[in-house]
């Protein structure tokens, strides 16, 4: 009895000596996650619920989120961030999924082309793409030289009301790369007999497209469909350096007004605030196309 015991209590010594090296192991995990994700998460709920600036901090309740309803600027900046991810996104899926069809062809120089449409996704955010495009869609840009050919009028595009948002809408598809690269991981896991039989039965090769590669691939689509739409809700440099928002507000995105309310106006209560809203706004978006998904997406296990 006296052996017995004193086993099990060597073999709990044991599996305790094995949990604190693997807690040891996990610690910078987890310090990092309740640093930078848990602590900022809760001090900005927190911070919502109070009229908050550099100095001063004052409780307010849902004040904050009532003020929502009657800023017009605010309803302004979900109607522009609506609008660009509904036309950016499908836009950008559509291009990246031709391109990968037609990089997945084996011909010279395929990896070279590969890497250079990859490549406007490395750089996708940077100050100097943002500056590169300014040049472009100014009024002396490239742009005007093309369309002059045309008869069209030269006008600065990006400080025009009217084309402003378009401007962007044409950046972010032109950073189709990420979601080509993923187009074509799921391309080449399509089984080449299925492709093999429609031909000896006679289909078109745009029939194999939308009874073959579409329903293999539509799990791909669905995963760079929400891993899209959350970074267009959540675009911000682009508007903040070619644009500052305008002309008349047409491309306050809500980041950049939450930016603005955070660091110009120091309204950090109202800024957080704004902060949760967008998230349910994006946690709602998200749910709905996963909710839908079930009508269009095939699972080759079903």
């Amino acid at each position: 009895m006296v052996n017995m015991l004193k086993d099990r209590f060597a073999q709990g010594s044991r599996v305790g000596r094995n949990n604190m090296t693997a807690f040891l192991f996990l610690a910078p995990w987890l310090i990092g996650i309740f640093v930078f994700t848990l602590w900022p998460f809760i001090t900005s709920f927190t911070m919502s619920l109070q009229e908050t600036n550099l100095f001063v901090s004052k409780w307010v309740g849902l004040e904050n989120y009532k003020q929502l309803l009657s800023d017009r600027r605010f309803i302004k900046s979900i109607q522009v961030t609506l609008k660009f991810v509904f036309l950016s996104v499908p836009l950008k899926l559509a291009f990246a999924l031709f391109v990968a069809v037609m990089l997945k062809e084996r011909f010279r120089g395929v990896n070279f082309f590969r890497s250079a449409l990859y490549f406007p996704s490395l750089i996708g955010g940077s100050v100097a793409v943002a500056a590169m495009w300014t040049q472009l869609f100014g009024l002396r840009g490239v742009i005007n030289d093309v369309v002059g050919i045309f008869g069209i009028r030269p006008r600065s595009w990006i400080a025009d009301p009217s084309t402003a948002l378009y401007t962007l809408v044409i950046l972010a598809v032109w950073q189709f790369g990420s979601s080509m690269v993923i187009f074509l991981s799921g391309l080449n896991n399509i089984p080449q007999s299925l492709y093999e039989a429609a031909e000896i039965d006679g289909a078109s090769r745009l029939r194999r497209f939308f009874h073959i590669t579409l329903p293999m691939l539509s799990p791909i689509i669905l995963f760079n469909l929400v891993l899209q739409t959350i970074g267009a809700f959540q675009t911000f440099t682009q508007a903040f350096i070619i644009t500052k928002g305008g002309p008349l507000n047409e491309t306050l995105f809500m980041v950049l007004y939450i930016y603005n309310k955070a660091f110009t106006a120091s309204e950090m209560g109202y800024a957080s605030a704004l902060s949760w809203v967008l998230l349910f706004i994006i946690l709602a978006f998200t749910l709905l196309i996963l909710r839908t998904s079930k009508y269009w997406v095939y699972y080759e296990a079903e």
